[in-house]
């Protein structure tokens, strides 16, 4: 009851602050959550139910092993995350909308109590994500409207496993769990840059000692190939955000600069194909196209990768991941310039980046 307390509470704030014109919004979150708790048992109990198939029942044991993986290897939060399990009977808990203006990749911003300001807006309904998304296009902003197969609720509940998730390959369904569960670890409101870099980074990590632990050589190969074929994928969105940034940043006109807003994005598309030649024929990525593609498809890119060198680097200085997450979370406790600032210190050798959780969703769905 203490969490039900603490978010109903944290709802009525949230309305009082926000006004009736995000009412609406506030009730379909929290009845969108409310739903998700609603449906969720024990994963024992799934697993002890004769009507249960074989198959989610080894999907959910091995949940349950990758759980005590985290708790005992990495030292992520141990309470009930992970712990329970819903089938939602959609291919995705929300759907998220990020929006840009015509002429830019600086995505627009919406600001929540406990959150704080985020760069993407959920929705539990998918018609409710498309008619805010056709609002926002009347409004002549470029949209993206993506599917999310989990999130984390930072600890005020006991986030369940999802059936938008559980299918996954082994060491992918423990890079997701490993990176929701670091949210819980640290998390500076209002800074998606820190927040998500720092999870990736844990998720990284942690995918790397769960195979070394518990992976065999067919595992192995098939996560290099999962991980080469990622980066072919970031290059693409990275050397397209660069033309797109140079484009905007130019003096020409805007017509001009709209007309080569779209030869970038054909070149993409053209890119994209020859991608899918070289990989065999591999489609994974396919629904990240599934919309024309806009500004908003690239907007997050930056989000998810920008700080991760210097969280790696923090991770090697550091002797332990207790020390290592004491160290974050000092750096989480500044402003978000000086957090940025020595993070982008730290990580001064080239890595691998990593790829946004809006495009990697694609694979598996």
């Amino acid at each position: 009851m203490g969490k039900k307390w603490r978010i109903g509470m944290a709802f009525g704030a949230a309305v009082l602050m926000g006004g009736c014109a995000q009412l609406g919004y506030y009730v379909q979150a929290a009845q969108g959550q409310f739903s998700l708790m609603a449906q969720a048992r024990a994963i024992d109990d799934w697993l002890a139910d004769p009507a249960v198939a074989g198959k989610l029942k080894g999907q959910l044991a091995k949940v349950k092993e990758i759980r005590r993986f985290a708790s005992k290897e990495l030292h992520l939060p141990d309470n009930g995350t992970f712990t329970s399990y819903a089938d939602l009977q959609r291919p995705y808990v929300l759907w998220n909308v990020v929006a840009t203006p015509a002429l830019s990749l600086q995505a627009s911003q919406w600001c929540f109590p406990i959150a704080g300001c985020v760069n993407y807006r959920g929705y539990y309904s998918q018609e409710e994500a498309q008619a805010y998304a056709a609002e926002l296009r009347s409004q002549n902003y470029d949209v993206h409207v993506s599917g999310v197969p989990a999130y984390s609720t930072l600890g005020w509940f006991d986030d369940p496993v999802l059936s938008t998730f559980v299918q996954y390959p082994e060491a992918e369904l423990a890079r997701l769990m490993f990176h929701e569960l670091a949210h819980q670890v640290a998390y500076a409101p209002g800074d998606s840059r820190f927040n998500e870099s720092f999870a990736v980074a844990v998720e990284e990590l942690g995918v790397e000692r769960w195979i070394k632990a518990h992976g065999d050589e067919k595992m192995r190969a098939a996560y290099r190939l999962h991980a080469a074929r990622k980066q072919d994928f970031l290059a693409l969105l990275l050397t397209t955000r660069e033309a797109l940034e140079s484009n905007y940043a130019s003096r020409a006109s805007d017509a001009r600069k709209i007309a080569r807003k779209a030869e970038i994005f054909q070149s993409m598309q053209v890119a994209y194909g020859e991608l899918k030649q070289r990989w065999g024929g591999y489609a994974g990525y396919d629904r990240w196209f599934a919309e024309p593609l806009n500004n908003a498809h690239l907007a997050l890119v930056a989000t998810y990768h920008d700080l991760v060198p210097g969280f790696r680097t923090l991770l090697q200085q550091e002797s332990d991941l207790g020390n290592f997450y004491a160290a974050v979370r000092s750096i989480s406790a500044l402003e978000p310039q000086q957090r940025h600032q020595r993070l982008a210190a730290l990580g001064v050798a080239p890595v691998q980046a990593a790829l946004t959780d809006d495009a990697e969703n694609q694979v598996h769905n």
